[in-house]
């Protein structure tokens, strides 16, 4: 069933800039991307919204807040939100998350935000889904110093220092640079030739919105112009591909006659007959 749905919506797709927006909790990433469905919709623009929630312990399901903070646009017949449950999954996103944007590229969205979790330093998967990554930080709270250790240096496409009215912003931004010049020169020749942007708004009054929407079309435009958009978008598929044949396999190894060959194997590194390495290239699965 859903091999059938994605193979009819496989001409469709194609056509949407899928825009990542990750940062810590509180740094306002669903106030930052109720803000830029308003902008893109002032544009006349098509937008769908993933907005990937905790799951709840007791069903599974999103908890919906991110939902809850966007009902400006909840009566916007060019707007869809949805809510996803990670269910587990890390990263950030949910597993069901690159179908969900396929989904919403075929409907016509112009636009798909993906807004992550907000769970701490490990949010980087985001960069393997969308064409433009925004990272958010925010002053007071050490993001610069976290996003170093989180990798997220190398992700970002777009920096937004948010809450920009509060004391400190000044300082993490130019930190945040430091840090983005030191990573320039650690690259040396052949280095990116985008240079992501750090810009400071307060999306709670909308200040700045603007310009980041304008330093994300130019990230796309960029991407365009230097034949790097493709490039990004078959990675995308090839990992997606990749996902599919690892659950697969994983499903495979539960039924029947592998199921009982992994059983004995695991009997025999259990008992030291074996080992793990050995039982795995011993393992001869049948289709």
């Amino acid at each position: 069933m859903l091999a059938d749905v994605a193979r009819a919506l496989a001409p469709h797709t194609g056509r949407a800039h899928v825009v990542g927006l990750t940062g810590a909790p509180g740094v306002g990433k669903s106030t930052t991307t109720s803000v830029l469905v308003t902008a893109l919709r002032a544009g006349g623009r098509r937008v769908g919204v993933l907005a990937v929630d905790p799951s709840s312990p007791f069903t599974g399901g999103a908890l919906l807040g991110d939902r809850v903070r966007m009902q400006e646009h909840a009566t916007d017949s060019g707007v869809f939100i949805r809510s996803m449950a990670t269910r587990g999954h890390l990263g950030g996103l949910a597993a069901a998350a690159p179908q969900a944007v396929r989904v919403l590229d075929a409907a016509g969205c112009d636009v798909v935000l993906i807004e992550t979790v907000g769970v701490g330093q490990s949010e980087v998967e985001v960069a393997g889904l969308a064409d433009t990554t925004v990272v958010l930080l925010a002053p007071g709270m050490g993001d610069a110093i976290q996003a170093a250790k989180a990798g997220i240096l190398e992700i970002g496409h777009v920096y937004c220092v948010n809450k920009a009215d509060r004391d400190g912003a000044d300082v993490t931004a130019r930190e945040l640079r430091t840090m983005l010049a030191i990573g320039r020169n650690v690259e040396g020749e052949g280095a990116p030739r985008w240079r992501p942007p750090i810009l400071k708004t307060v999306a709670s009054r909308a200040e700045g919105t603007n310009q980041l929407l304008a330093e994300i079309d130019g990230h796309r435009d960029y991407l365009i112009e230097h034949h790097e958009l493709q490039g990004r978008r078959r990675l995308r598929a090839r990992a997606e591909i990749e996902a599919l044949i690892v659950a697969s396999v994983r499903a495979n190894l539960s039924r029947g006659d592998a199921s009982q060959q992994m059983g004995r194997l695991a009997a025999e590194v259990v008992s030291g007959d074996t080992d793990p390495y050995t039982a795995a290239a011993t393992f001869t699965p049948h289709p």
